[in-house]
């Protein structure tokens, strides 16, 4: 099944990354180049990079100089992330290019991708919510608390991953088709945000 191997390399990738927790540390990606698997595991890299940024610049005693690097390297991200996915849908788009979908197909509102982005950020949850569960700095109030919340996510996790599933099923027999469209993320384009092209003026 596409979730089970997708949710297996996410794990893969967390894991990796927690051998080092180092925001700066290169990403060495296992698997060939211009494999789904390769797409996957570098998503996630991505979003687990971001996901620690994001804990970094919530430090009330951050340097504000620092802060806003960080501020900036996570909108870099946010533009990798979002350019992932559409890699990870030109793949499918590529392999699903000679279905010829039914004349009642129906489009999706959303792309396997960006649901496969969800599934991805869903198994960050998963993991740093696990490692609460296991602290030994807290009382059992919290653990407790936290594995309520754990397991709402395993179900979440059970629920996308059988969507997921059933959505790349209805793509391949035709049943629904899959359109893509570019983000248009306006905030990064210095002719599209207008303090950037103001300061031309």
């Amino acid at each position: 099944m596409f979730t089970e191997n997708a949710n297996r390399i996410f794990n893969r990738s967390i894991e990796d990354y927690h051998r080092w927790d180092d925001v700066d540390h290169p990403i060495e990606n296992p698997f060939e180049a211009g494999t789904i698997d390769h797409l996957l595991y570098h998503k996630n890299w991505i979003d687990t990079v971001q996901w620690h940024l994001e804990d970094i610049i919530r430090d009330p005693a951050i340097d504000p100089v620092e802060a806003l690097r960080i501020k900036r390297r996570i909108d870099k991200s946010n533009q990798d992330r979002t350019d992932m996915v559409e890699y990870i849908d030109s793949y499918l788009l590529d392999k699903y290019r000679d279905v010829r979908p039914a004349a009642d197909a129906r489009l999706n509102t959303e792309t396997p991708a960006w649901a496969i982005d969800r599934l991805s950020i869903l198994a960050l949850k998963i993991y740093h919510m696990a490692r609460e569960t296991e602290r030994t700095d807290v009382d059992q109030a919290h653990r407790d608390a936290c594995r309520r919340k754990l397991d709402v996510l395993l179900t979440q996790q059970v629920d996308l991953s059988r969507a997921i599933e059933e959505l790349i099923e209805d793509i391949e027999a035709g049943r629904k088709y899959m359109k893509t469209y570019k983000q248009m993320k306006m905030y990064n384009d210095p002719s599209l945000n207008p303090v950037l092209y103001g300061q031309k003026k």
